[in-house]
């Protein structure tokens, strides 16, 4: 196997030299797959969950091999299994899902369970467009902005009850309440010292949650940077289906637009900004979740809307929260987790507001009403 190079992969991904901590024996797996020799092997830094490598193949496509973190993890996450299973079962229906290769539940091999499948060839969208790309006009970032939209509705419009995996995911009615309760449970047991009292947020989420809106496959993670994208700037793949299930569709529409910072979002806000949504043409938050509903037919009051706005960014910061135990603690040193200390109160205050605007009459920063 040649050395690992540090540079962007052939698209312009952050494809990087491993890290040393997330390292593994490449030769058992090239044993494992059997497809010929490994050539190289790069990381991909922008996901903070599961880890992603490519691997340069000497014959055939190249592949991408996920795997779990090290150090501690939340019961029930990064379930390599589920996550290839599912995409396995969604590809006969949805036409977005990498080829996939197999899964290794042997953790002899490497350490972990880990999966592989097929590198979809395209672009990812990181925090701004790649120099290539640009300038874009807005037309065409509305343009982008409504593709994405529709693989979305696309998703949500698969009949889960025909595909007997999917429809094993399904835990029936409750959703909202299940995980109104389980990411406040989520966030006791990755609490550190310098964690804040999040009680009214839980609390006001718990009181406010509408009921499910639908029972659909959601991606739970829907984002520019989950997306390949074509030459056109079409959709060619979704990639990230660690958190998939059957759920509330709208709750899918709450982890968006947690990430969807916009152009007027304060300055602290942009900083956490992973995708280009301010650039000019980009939907608002209230513009996506207003074309979701006119989209689908569905119906959504502000005071609902401060939920899921509300929802999406407390998962978030419990997502961070999670992290930023495992560096804490120790379980990692990758130095680009040091930043999530200050995250988590950031959008503890971020929900703060929102709730309080809610119960004032001021209503949410969206203002999202369809």
């Amino acid at each position: 196997m040649s050395t690992p190079t540090d540079g962007p992969a052939p698209d312009g991904n952050p494809a990087k030299a491993l890290r040393e901590e997330d390292a593994f024996d490449t030769a058992a797996v090239e044993r494992w797959l059997g497809r010929g020799p490994i050539t190289e092997v790069r990381q991909f830094r922008g996901g903070a969950s599961n880890l992603t490598y490519l691997l340069g193949m000497a014959e055939g496509p190249d592949l991408i091999l996920r795997r779990p973190p090290v150090g501690r993890k939340a019961k029930g996450a990064h379930d390599m299994g589920r996550e290839h299973r599912i995409q396995a079962a969604l590809a006969p229906v949805f036409p977005y899902i990498a080829p996939q290769v197999g899964h290794c539940d042997d953790e002899s091999v490497i350490g972990s369970e880990f999966y592989v499948m097929e590198r979809l060839e395209g672009t990812i969208l990181r925090q701004d467009f790649p120099e290539q790309l640009r300038p874009v006009a807005p037309e065409t970032a509305d343009a982008l902005c409504r593709r994405a939209l529709d693989v979305l509705v696309d998703l949500h419009s698969v009949d889960v009850d025909a595909v007997p995996e999917l429809a094993a995911l399904s835990r029936g009615e409750g959703y909202v309440a299940r995980q109104v309760s389980g990411w406040t449970r989520r966030l006791a047991d990755a609490r550190t010292e310098e964690t804040g009292d999040w009680s009214d947020v839980t609390g006001w989420l718990d009181a406010h949650q509408p009921p499910d809106a639908g029972r659909v496959l959601i991606h739970n993670d829907y984002r520019f940077d989950n997306l390949v994208l074509g030459p056109d700037l079409e959709v060619a793949g979704v990639l990230d289906w660690e958190l998939a299930t059957v759920g509330c569709p709208m709750m899918d529409l709450s982890c968006t637009s947690a990430y969807w910072v916009q152009a007027d979002d304060d300055e602290l806000f942009q900083l956490f900004r992973r995708q280009p949504t301010t650039t000019p043409g980009m939907w608002t938050r209230e513009e996506l979740a207003r074309r979701y509903c006119e989209r689908t037919g569905r119906t959504l009051s502000a005071r609902d809307w401060t939920f899921y706005e509300v929802f999406g960014l407390f998962r978030l910061a419990v997502i961070a929260q999670q992290i930023w135990y495992r560096y804490a603690t120790g379980q990692t040193t990758n130095e680009s987790y040091a930043v999530l200390g200050q995250v988590v109160p950031y959008l503890e205050a971020r929900c703060r507001r929102l709730v309080g605007e809610a119960d004032s009459g001021a209503g949410s920063d969206s203002g999202a009403g369809a």
